[in-house]
């Protein structure tokens, strides 16, 4: 569904909880997102969270599962789950992983969930190249550096994801490593953009800044 919306244009909005919390997962399905992401065996360098394995996490991941909405795994970085936790995770409705070109497993593709591989601020036409070749996957352009985190868009980053957009050929996310506002949705657009992916930078880890700041852009990419 995910694919399906980006690719048809919809441009869709999508939350990545900062923290396993249903309360804030309910706020961002209130706010009219998309879909959500959760995470596995990772720190969180944004949010400062800290997510579990499969095992752990399960009991947060099923009761997300009954809110219906599309969901996406970022799935870990050295340590990634087997093959059957993938499987299981797809059993849920989860559409994909997402994770940085230099953690995955030869194994996570025999799985039915979509590969999302993440660039960095350093990634030039090689990871991009990578990325090319496994069939079927997409990019989530992570190329924003740790300490321009929370900073303005600017039309850099615009020609940097519309250059990503070209060079890759495949449906691109962009996360919101800058603070993504209502105002850069036009422009995130026309770079050709395939889906807002709103994390703590701009959410918060609250339910009421999360519903603050989201709503205003879910709303944004309906005009």
């Amino acid at each position: 569904m995910i694919e399906a919306a980006m690719i048809g244009g919809q441009l869709p909005v999508l939350v990545s909880l900062g923290r396993h919390d249903l309360d804030l997962a309910k706020a961002a399905v209130d706010a009219g997102v998309f879909g959500l992401k959760f995470h596995l065996n990772a720190y969180h360098r944004a949010s400062g969270s800290t997510f579990g394995t499969f095992a752990e996490e399960r009991p947060f991941i099923e009761a997300l599962a009954k809110l219906g909405k599309p969901m996406l795994v970022m799935s870990g970085q050295e340590t990634q789950p087997s093959l059957d936790e993938l499987e299981a995770l797809a059993d849920y409705g989860v559409e994909g992983w997402n994770i940085y070109l230099k953690h995955v497993q030869p194994h996570m593709l025999q799985s039915r969930l979509k590969p999302i591989l993440a660039l960095d601020s350093e990634s030039g036409q090689s990871d991009i190249d990578a990325i090319r070749a496994i069939p079927g996957a997409m990019v989530e352009a992570s190329i924003g550096r740790f300490a321009e985190y929370g900073q303005p868009l600017n039309d850099a980053d615009l020609a940097r994801f519309a250059e990503i957009v070209r060079m890759s050929g495949r449906p691109v996310i962009a996360p919101s490593q800058k603070k993504f506002t209502p105002a850069d949705v036009p422009g995130l657009r026309q770079a050709g953009i395939g889906a807002i992916l709103l994390g703590a930078v701009v959410t918060g880890l609250d339910a009421a800044s999360l519903s603050r700041a989201v709503a205003p852009i879910v709303e944004a990419t309906t005009r």
